[in-house]
């Protein structure tokens, strides 16, 4: 495995013939980032994991400073996965000067998270280009946890015309239900035993989306299911919700009450402090 920034990836890439799959992630790597390389290595015949802290993401009141960066850990976790190439560029390669320069999110990227962190699927999808950019990767594997940008990457690749494969992993879990996420950590075990109300509302919502088959249920019953849970949560102080919506897995926008298609129920919530977000895909 090597590893290095952009001209070492140059010299890397210019002695590569094959098949690239790119996994973007900004280190702290946990086993859900060794799930998308793993698929990446099943779908390409070299790796690059990408491992840069952008702080074209990062709001106002957000820290990029102290985000965690274990980088020989994460090289480990990499070399496991069986990781060809680690882009880990210095901040002042990718950006060494403030871009004037950025892709725009548009509306998509203003709701949900977007709202909360004005600013931050700019700043995601910017990056993203500059990787699809430098890499020239035939397939990039995204987690489905992060819904939002997922779909918002899907509609650049299509928008800007990337010659690019999108592949989403579903969320993986831990053994209690909780979305595997960098941000677990920051959770102490009485907020993650808390935290586990997001997961227990998404079940509920699936089992009524199950009793009656698909189509059998209006969109509105499936999301009551999930906000009974989370609403008796707040109530008991365990989290705060920052959102709780059914929308067009197509557009982010709400669901109508007699809508059918692909839907996601997306839920955001604070416990302990730590900003928590996760979703679940349905067919009405």
């Amino acid at each position: 495995m090597e590893v290095g920034g952009i001209q070492a990836l140059r010299r890397w890439s210019a002695e590569q013939s094959g098949r690239i799959g790119l996994v973007p992630t900004m280190g702290a790597l946990h086993s859900g980032h060794q799930a998308l390389m793993t698929r990446a290595r099943a779908e390409a015949d070299l790796v690059v994991t990408s491992i840069f802290v952008n702080p074209l993401q990062f709001g106002r009141d957000e820290d990029f400073v102290q985000y965690p960066r274990p980088i020989e850990e994460d090289l480990k976790k990499c070399e496991e996965a069986g990781v060809d190439f680690v882009f880990a560029p210095a901040l002042g390669e990718m950006y060494p000067s403030a871009p004037e320069v950025r892709v725009v999110a548009g509306r998509m990227g203003a709701v949900f998270e977007g709202e909360a962190r004005p600013g931050h699927f700019d700043g995601v999808l910017t990056v993203v280009a500059k990787l699809f950019t430098l890499i020239a990767p035939d397939v990039t594997v995204f987690g489905l946890k992060d819904i939002q940008q997922f779909c918002l990457v899907r509609r650049m690749i299509a928008d800007l015309n990337f010659d690019i494969e999108l592949i989403g992993l579903p969320v993986v879990r831990d053994a209690d239900g909780l979305a595997m996420s960098s941000r677990n950590s920051y959770l102490a075990p009485a907020d993650r035993a808390r935290a586990l109300a997001i997961p227990r509302a998404l079940d509920a919502a699936a089992e009524v989306a199950l009793e009656s088959g698909a189509g059998g249920n209006l969109p509105g019953a499936v999301e009551d299911a999930a906000r009974s849970v989370i609403d008796d949560a707040v109530e008991r102080g365990e989290l705060e919700l920052i959102y709780l919506s059914l929308v067009d897995e197509a557009t982010l926008q709400p669901c109508s009450p007699d809508f059918r298609g692909s839907a996601l129920l997306l839920v955001s919530a604070t416990v302990g402090g730590t900003h928590l977000i996760d979703n679940l895909p349905l067919e009405f």
